[in-house]
């Protein structure tokens, strides 16, 4: 799996304990969309770092190993544009009895990307954080994933 990071303990993501597992690529919508320059973008940063291929099993092995981590967050740039690589990591840990909650953080909306949603629906404890950040915009707090998201647009459905 071509990924830009993993944090092994992350507590800001998800109201549980998570791997966080920022990917690699965007097509910076939100800020085309605000006509900002990408430099706006939190994730712009993480898009400048090398991409690092990484085995699924290593992914999985370095999860279960940990025993304070319960969910696993795929975030950082747009997790949609890698979505055969997200479906096999998915898959992955539900072949191997893993259930935990898998959290996709996209910026797209469901009517966007219902193709994708209709076949993660599958599996069992998919949650995905829906919509685009919108600068200046008020946070508000999202009751699925029991965090505050950046802005109101945005929200988490639990889809299985």
């Amino acid at each position: 799996m071509l990924i830009k990071t993993i944090t092994d303990e992350d507590f800001v993501n998800y109201c549980k304990p998570s791997m966080f597992i920022g990917l690699c690529y965007c097509n910076w919508k939100c800020c085309v969309e605000n006509n900002l320059p990408v430099t706006t973008c939190q994730n712009e940063s993480l898009a400048q770092q090398s991409n690092i291929e990484v085995p699924i099993n290593f992914i999985f092995n370095r999860y279960v190993d940990n025993p304070i981590t319960s969910a696993i967050v795929i975030a950082g740039l747009e997790p949609f544009l890698q979505f055969e690589e997200v479906y096999q990591l998915i898959e992955y840990f539900r072949i191997n009895n893993n259930y935990d909650d898998i959290v996709i953080y996209t910026g797209y909306y469901p009517n966007e990307i219902e193709d994708y949603i209709t076949k993660l629906k599958q599996f069992r404890n998919i949650v995905i954080k829906f919509g685009r950040f919108i600068p200046n915009d008020k946070s508000k707090f999202d009751d699925v994933l029991g965090i505050e998201l950046a802005s109101q647009n945005q929200y988490a459905e639990r889809i299985s």
